[in-house]
This record gives C-alpha cells, sequence and structure tokens, in this order.
C-alpha cells in the first residue's frame, strides 16, 4: 500500500496520559500475592541530588521492559523502587543553599518521583523505600548491630582515607586513583580511630563464589578478583638488631631472599615511630613521615624518584644474619602486605631506583641463562624467571623451583611461613558527617563500648537545631541532647558514638527491606525471603563494581550465615547498561552539570518515542550519545505504526484471530501471504529471544523491518496481514507500552495487553523456504542453485560466480554482466 506522510499524526500526549492513569487505577504495577512464578526485577535504586537524568531513564527503561515482559509471560513481578537519600552530596548541597539536607533531599525525592510516574515506570509504589527517614534507618542499625554481634564490627586505630573537602574519611572503595571519588580531591591520609566492617573475614568465600556468579558480566567479577587480590606467598621474619622482636614481611618472591639488602617501612607503619623514639634521627624521621602522608596515593604510587629516610636501626638477615638497614619511604603503602617490603634491588625495579639514589648494596641473585649480571653496570632491575646465584645452598636451582624450596627451608628452620595476603582491607564505615545513620554505640566510662539495645532503636538524627557545616570532626558531638545519655549497662553516663555510617551500609541491603517495607518487627521476614531471593534480574552501573556490588555481596554472606535468608549470594543474573553521554562525549552526571531531563525529552516526543530512541540507538550495554535524534526516528517509527493500524482498524476489530487454524500450514498460503507469515515468525522469534538476552535494539529493528514488509503488502485484507499487524502491535508492548495498549484496545480487546500472555511464534514457519534456480552462462543452463526464497539479488549473484561448475565455464573470460531474475534464474554474459 502507498504511504503518506504526516507530522506527527499520533497524538502521544491524550494516550500516554490516558493509560498512566488507568495502569495506576487499576494497580498494574502492584505486587500481588498469588500462586505464579515470582521474578524480581530490581534497578539500582537512585541518589536523589535532583531530578532523575537521561542516564537513569535509559536504566529504568530496561529494567520496565524486562518487568513488562515477564508481566505477559504470567510471572508475579516484584518491580520496587527507593531512594539512596543520605551522604555527602545532600548535605554538601544543602549547605550551598542554606537549607537542611532533609529539606533538600525529600524534595528531589518527590520531583524524581513525579518524573518517574510521567514516564510510567512500572515501579510498585507501595514497596517504596527512603534510606534517610527513621523507618528505613532503624533497621540499617540492627544491622550494624547485628554484625557487631557476630565480631564483623570493630572499632580501631589506624591511618585513613581523608578528603580535605569533604572533611571526612573515606573507604578505600571510594578512592579511585587517589583521589576522592565524588569531588576528585587528592586524599590524604590521617590517623583516627574509627569503626570497620570485618569483610577481610569473608575475603575467600567473596573470591571462591565468584566463579558461581554465572549471570554476571565477566568484566565484573574480574574487577572483583582483582580488588579482593589474594596472593599466596611466604611470610619471613627478620630479627630486629637491637630489640627482641621480629619484622614480619609478605613476598611472593622468596626466591630472592639473599638479595635483600635493605628493608623499607610505610610512613604509616606504627613501628617507625617506636624504632625512632628519643634517637637522634627521630626529628627528621618523624618531619619525612608528616611530609610522606600528606602526599596523595598517586604522587607516591607515580613513577619517578622514590625518596625516603634511614632510621638508624637495623635488621638481621634470617638466612645470612647480616646487617640490614631499616628505611622509611612513601613507594611502600600500609595497606600492602605488612607495610615492610624487604628491598631486593637487583631484581624489583622499585627498590632499584630507591637503592641508586641512596648507595645501597645491589646483589644479583637470579641470573638469566644467556648472560652473566653485574650489578655495577645494571640500568634496570632484572625481573624475569633465571637461575639462583649467590644464595648458598639454593644456588643453580631454577627461580620458579626455587620460590617453594625457600618457603619450605624457612618453615623447617621457624624462619617463616606459607602466608595469603590479600589486597581487600576491612571497610571503614564512620563518617565524620551530620547526614547519615548514626552509628548506635554508646562509649561508657566504666562499661567501655556498649550497642545500643535493639529494643530502643533507631537512634534518630537530630532535625533541629544542627550546625551541619563541616569542620573536620563529627557535627553530632556538637549536640548535647543528643550525645549525652545513659549507659545501657549500668545507668551512669555516658556519650552516644558521633559518627554517622557511610551511605554504601544504607544501600548494601536496601533490596530486602522491598520484600515488605511497612513491617515494623523486623527489617524482613525469612517467609518473604524465601520467597523472593534471590534477586533474579539487576540492572546497574559498572562504577560499581568494586563498591555497592561488593559490599551487599558481604553482607548478604553474613545474613546467610545468620539464617535469615536462604541463599548465599543476593541475584542471580547482574546486568550493566551502559552510560550516557552528552553532546561533548562526556557522561550525563549531575556534578558536571549535563544533565538533560527526561520530562523536557517526553514533552517533544512522548514517553514511548523517547524509550524505542534510547534502546534503539545502541546495545544497551554500550555507551550512547544522546542527542534527541534517535527520538524522533522513533517518533516516526511509531507514527507510521499508528497510521497502518487505524486505517485498518475496523477490519482489526472485526478479525478473530481464532477462526485461523492453531498451526497454520504455510503451504495452503499464497506466496506473497506465505513470505509475510514468515517474516512475522522470523520477527516474533528475534523479539522473544533479544527480550531475553537484552539484546533489545535488534529487536527494535526487527519489528521496524517488520513494519515495512506489511506497508509493502498489497492484500491488505487478508487475515495474514491482519493478523501480523496485531502480532506486532502486540510485540511492541513492553517497548512502547501506551501506544501498543491503546491500539490493543482499539482492536476489541478488553484486558490490559500486560495480561494478554507473551508472544508466540511458529518455529518451523520460521526456517527459510528453499528454492531452486536455473545458472546460465551465455544463455546454457550451466549449474543450478538452492537459495533462500528471499535471497537478495547481490547474494544470488555471488553464489553463481562462486559455483565450482559456472567457474569452469567462466576460467580465463572476462564477465561482462550478470542478471538476476529473482526466484528463477541467473544468467551470466562473458567474453
Amino acid at each position: 500500500m502507498r504511504e503518506t506522510v504526516d507530522q506527527r499524526i499520533y497524538p502521544y500526549e491524550e494516550v500516554e496520559r490516558k493509560w498512566r492513569e488507568h495502569w495506576e487505577r487499576i494497580g498494574l504495577y502492584t505486587t500481588r500475592d498469588d500462586d505464579r512464578p515470582e521474578f524480581y526485577q530490581l534497578v539500582m535504586f537512585a541518589y536523589p541530588s535532583g531530578d532523575v537524568h537521561m542516564g537513569h531513564f535509559r536504566n529504568y527503561v530496561i529494567g520496565d521492559l524486562v518487568a513488562r515482559s515477564k508481566m505477559m509471560q504470567g510471572y508475579r513481578v516484584l518491580h520496587p523502587f527507593g531512594w539512596d537519600a543520605f551522604g555527602l552530596p545532600a548535605e554538601n548541597a544543602a549547605i550551598e543553599r542554606g537549607i537542611h539536607p532533609r529539606e533538600w533531599t525529600l524534595g528531589n525525592i518527590e520531583t524524581s518521583r513525579q518524573t518517574l510516574r510521567k514516564i510510567a515506570i512500572s515501579y510498585d509504589w507501595e514497596r517504596e523505600v527512603i534510606t534517610c527517614l527513621p523507618d528505613y534507618y532503624r533497621w540499617t542499625q540492627w544491622l550494624f548491630l547485628t554484625l557487631w554481634e557476630r565480631d564483623l564490627a570493630y572499632r580501631a586505630e589506624g591511618m585513613v582515607n581523608w578528603c580535605p573537602q569533604c572533611q571526612t574519611v573515606l573507604a578505600n572503595e571510594q578512592v579511585s586513583e587517589g583521589r576522592c571519588e565524588r569531588c576528585e580531591t587528592p586524599v590524604l591520609k590521617r590517623e583516627l580511630t574509627q569503626w570497620y566492617f570485618r569483610i577481610t573475614a569473608y575475603a575467600d568465600r567473596l573470591l571462591e563464589d565468584i566463579d558461581n556468579l554465572d549471570g554476571w558480566p565477566d568484566s565484573i567479577r574480574t574487577m572483583q578478583r582483582n580488588w579482593i587480590g589474594r596472593s599466596e606467598g611466604t611470610g619471613i621474619d627478620f630479627p630486629l638488631e637491637s630489640k627482641e622482636r621480629k619484622l614480619s614481611v609478605f613476598t611472593t618472591r622468596p626466591d630472592t631472599i639473599y638479595g635483600v639488602t635493605f628493608l623499607t617501612l610505610a610512613p604509616e607503619n606504627p613501628l617507625v615511630k617506636e624504632l625512632v623514639r628519643g634517637t637522634e634521627r627521630e626529628r627528621e624521621v618523624t618531619e619525612y613521615v608528616e611530609k610522606a602522608v600528606a602526599k596523595s596515593e598517586i604522587e607516591r604510587a607515580s613513577i619517578g624518584a622514590k625518596d625516603g629516610v634511614f632510621t638508624g636501626c637495623y635488621a638481621l638477615h634470617p638466612f645470612s644474619g647480616e646487617r640490614l638497614p631499616l628505611w622509611v619511604a612513601d613507594y611502600v603503602l600500609a595497606t600492602y602486605g605488612t607495610g615492610i617490603v624487604m628491598g631486593v634491588p637487583a631484581h624489583d625495579q622499585r627498590d632499584f631506583e630507591f637503592a641508586r639514589r641512596y648507595g645501597l648494596a645491589i646483589r644479583v641473585v637470579i641470573e638469566p641463562d644467556s648472560r652473566t649480571l653485574r650489578a655495577e653496570e645494571m640500568e634496570e632491575a632484572y625481573v624475569d624467571p633465571g637461575t639462583m646465584r649467590n644464595s648458598d645452598q639454593f644456588n643453580g636451582c631454577p627461580s620458579g623451583e626455587g620460590i617453594e624450596k625457600v618457603t619450605e627451608y624457612a618453615i623447617a628452620k621457624g624462619l617463616g611461613r606459607r602466608r595469603v595476603n590479600y589486597r581487600l582491607r576491612d571497610w571503614l564505615i564512620s563518617r565524620q558527617r551530620y547526614w547519615g545513620a548514626p552509628i548506635p554505640m554508646i562509649h561508657c566510662p566504666k562499661c567501655g563500648i556498649v550497642p545500643v539495645p535493639m529494643s530502643e532503636l533507631p537512634v534518630e538524627l537530630p532535625v533541629e537545631n544542627v550546625d551541619f557545616v563541616p569542620k573536620g570532626r563529627s557535627p553530632l558531638a556538637d549536640i548535647p541532647s543528643f550525645i549525652e545519655v545513659s549507659c545501657p549497662t549500668c545507668g551512669g553516663p555516658a556519650k552516644r558514638d558521633a559518627d554517622t555510617m557511610d551511605t554504601f551500609v544504607c544501600s548494601s541491603w536496601y533490596y530486602l527491606r522491598y520484600l515488605d517495607p511497612k513491617d515494623e518487627a523486623e527489617p524482613f521476614t525469612k517467609e518473604h525471603a524465601a520467597e523472593w531471593l534471590p534477586i533474579d534480574l539487576y540492572i546497574g552501573g559498572a562504577e560499581h563494581a568494586t563498591g555497592h556490588l561488593l559490599y551487599f555481596r558481604f553482607i548478604h554472606k553474613v545474613l546467610y550465615d545468620a539464617g535469615l535468608v536462604p541463599t548465599d549470594e543476593p541475584t542471580e543474573r547482574l546486568y550493566n547498561h551502559g552510560m550516557v553521554l552528552d553532546a561533548e562525549g562526556y557522561v550525563m552526571s549531575k556534578s558536571r552539570g549535563n544533565v538533560t531531563s527526561p520530562a523536557s525529552v517526553m514533552d517533544e516526543n512522548g514517553v514511548d518515542s523517547s524509550r524505542l530512541g534510547m534502546l534503539f540507538a545502541a546495545p544497551p550495554d554500550r555507551e550512547i550519545e544522546w542527542t534527541g535524534r534517535a527520538g524522533s526516528g522513533a517518533a516516526r517509527f511509531l507514527d507510521r505504526l499508528w497510521r497502518l493500524a487505524n486505517d485498518h482498524m475496523e477490519q482489526l476489530r472485526q478479525f478473530d484471530p481464532d477462526s485461523l487454524p492453531e498451526r497454520i500450514d504455510p503451504t495452503a498460503l499464497s506466496g506473497d501471504e506465505r513470505d509475510l507469515y514468515r517474516e512475522l515468525n522470523v520477527m516474533l522469534k528475534r523479539v522473544s529471544d533479544d527480550v531475553e538476552s537484552l539484546d533489545l535494539n535488534t529487536a527494535i529493528a526487527a519489528m521496524m523491518e517488520f513494519l515495512n514488509s506489511l506497508y509493502r503488502f498489497k492484500a491488505t485484507s487478508s487475515r495474514i496481514f491482519l493478523l501480523s499487524l496485531r502480532r506486532l502491535v502486540h510485540a511492541l508492548a513492553p517497548f512502547a507500552p501506551h501506544i501498543a495498549e491503546e491500539l490493543w484496545h482499539r482492536m476489541g480487546n478488553d484486558e490490559t495487553v500486560f495480561t494478554s500472555g507473551w508472544i508466540s511464534y511458529d518455529e518451523a514457519a520460521t526456517e527459510q523456504e528453499l528454492i531452486t534456480i536455473a545458472v546460465q552462462v551465455n544463455g546454457k543452463v550451466r549449474s543450478r542453485l538452492e537459495v533462500a526464497r528471499d535471497a537478495g539479488e547481490e547474494e544470488i549473484r555471488e553464489l553463481a560466480l562462486a559455483d565450482a561448475r559456472v567457474k569452469q565455464h567462466t576460467k580465463n573470460k572476462t564477465v561482462r554482466n550478470v542478471v538476476v531474475v529473482p526466484r528463477r534464474l541467473v544468467n551470466i554474459v562473458t567474453s
């Protein structure tokens, strides 16, 4: 049929408003309690620092499409949403505006909630959670106390990451390349007493169980493996010369033990102060340490000259008894191993540079087979395998074998042990800021640290008369009505803990609160956990790989060990959506100020056009540059569908799909009908398969291609044509829900399309029918080809020229022309 062009003939504003209100009125998104199979569809909840933007929109539309498709497949879907509402950005924004963080946060939540309702994301709003409200953080505090009871929460003094801009400590996972991940300020080190969660107690399980996460992207699994960083090595003890104690060093290269010519301590190592206290070196070393810890880890790990200071102390080599000078150097980090490194300058590049700078001995103990190494001639460290030399009884041993032999010798002599080291460090959860969940602990001068009784939760965050401007200490410490309390053990005067919790604690368990957010007796019940867990599909960004996604695995395992959840992993499948970029190629973010609100985009093209445009522009796991053009193209597609359907609406209303046989015999159809029927089933199969694999852009492409086929089809009164148009609308429903629902009802259906069942297709009809085509060379039949009925001319041409018999008759000749008569013959003209 002939196609005409009009300007936005689909009245999207009217249609979208109509069905948005209808779905909410009938409670389409409400999680039902019935005997259908469950499907828990979860997207990462939002940080409410303003309205949601197109980056959020992409994430939420993918989740919505899956949720709607599962509704159609007959699942009882749990698709909740909430707000990660505590944290530094809200507090900083409130300070800038001179308002309370609560006012700023709840205002943003209301704005974002209305946007999400407008774009009809299928969230069950009855299950909404807001982490900054007492009815939520009461249970975050319960979680803290649960870890305390299981000896997984503790308070300790140590060197911590400190952001001078945010005026608070940061967990290792919140430091990216030596900078605060939020404000990008270089991070310093400070010595403070802080609260930690003992995540290292679960390091082996977190690492080993990565192999069971078959539904997770390989990239995320690799990042978590590397972050946990399990290293098998040897712990070797170096006795101090002047004191009866030993320095334990972790190494993965015990084969180089005889090449040790000095030991280096991290500036943060508490042993440094002890070694130089009262000595002539104390002042110099102390000044160096203060300078070193003021550097960011970027500076300390950067390529370039390594500096340090001699402590004036010595250790003894455990194998040879040689005196080894003890140095302090900023290239050694306290977070690796024991914070003490054995200096092997001939076989470690950093040690080599350090030794050259300070005139320390360099001793070759591993040598390649091809040449002799002389320390004085070396320009860089030799770090490859080789043969041990200058190593006493191990001389001549291949270095690979030497690792095991030296370890065994150290164990036998009581000089060392096998040791496993982890890059992962315990999770630092204290924050010296106001806008967070208070830590439910009390400090009593008589009883020590005492937990707040569970029955007294929540410890509420004071709202009135709070000066929350950061001063480098916890603002809650300056509020007597909050801080002063009676000890729950002895009844004497005591003080509450003044720190608040890292917001990652709030987000480590939120998926469990969705199971019943109105429950006032428990954070969740075992029954609901058994019903819904694990999460079937979790959608979010890859940037959370070593933060939230690691923490929520840890917390889930703790709760599993406590017998509260039925699985030891929280989610079956994880999907990482790609980032949304602006026209300049920058990631959309509120901090950069380059965000586009979905609301403004919807006003221009409508919700369905924007959904299709976002999903069609690129595979969902790839980056996408959002310019709005994709939405315009999708709008044209929807206009064409709207026009075609309404042009045949009377026929569609009268058409009864049950009038067709349950199994259509393609051979009984006319040629054009048979082709259209096969194309219909190919499209339905592609859409069904692509929804499962989340290859959503190719699913949309299949529907667009099929709409073109419908426009080309001449016999529009054909029942196959009417069936095809109806099935296209059905397939489109999870992608463009409003227009699909409208057309579905106009066709005469009473129930919502989302309870009408999932698209089905005739598998046999998807197979391509083969036909035989004669191939002529200069008018004589020389061969025959079997090709698909709908094979294109170029494909047939290439097959004909590649045919072995044809090649015999065209050898040493010039092909002048190739004429393809579709479905009949090919004629090749040569000279």
